[in-house]
């Protein structure tokens, strides 16, 4: 139900807003204004995007799961459709997602939740069982390769 309130106030409300800043500063401003701001969007976006990115691959390399890293490349995706859609109340709070500070708070209850002692890769050591499996394998190519010595060219 809650889904089905925002596919219509959202829409509604966006309108109304373009209506009031179009009859303000005039239709090619207003539009010139949501083209504007999706592409300042994107391209922050893009910035703190590869940002993320580079301290995710420094976690993991440090045997840390990137959780927080991954929690802002989240909102960093919600941003983004958020900034690629027409209207201006979609862009203030797409806005407000690429602020860091924001961004952090917004995710620290989901990181409190998820706990910070999990390390990478999470089964990284031996199995629950101690126990090593042993076996062999065999190539079914490799007895026409000893028979054939002209294939192996």
């Amino acid at each position: 139900m809650r889904l089905l309130v925002l596919f219509l106030v959202i829409p509604l409300l966006e309108i109304w807003l373009l209506i009031h800043v179009g009859g303000y500063v005039g239709a090619a401003p207003t539009v010139a204004l949501v083209v504007l701001t999706a592409v300042v969007g994107v391209t922050v976006i893009r910035l703190q995007g590869l940002s993320a990115l580079t301290r995710a691959n420094a976690r993991m390399r440090a045997g840390e799961v990137p959780a927080q890293e991954m929690g802002e490349g989240l909102i960093l995706a919600l941003a983004g459709v958020l900034l690629l859609t027409p209207g201006f109340a979609t862009d203030a709070v797409g806005f407000a997602c690429l602020i860091p500070p924001l961004r952090r708070r917004l995710l620290a209850p989901w990181l409190r939740k998820l706990g910070r002692s999990q390390q990478w890769p999470p089964h990284s050591g031996p199995s629950e069982s101690g126990r090593t499996l042993e076996g062999e394998y065999r190539r079914d190519d490799d007895e026409r390769l000893d028979r054939d010595p002209d294939s192996r060219k």
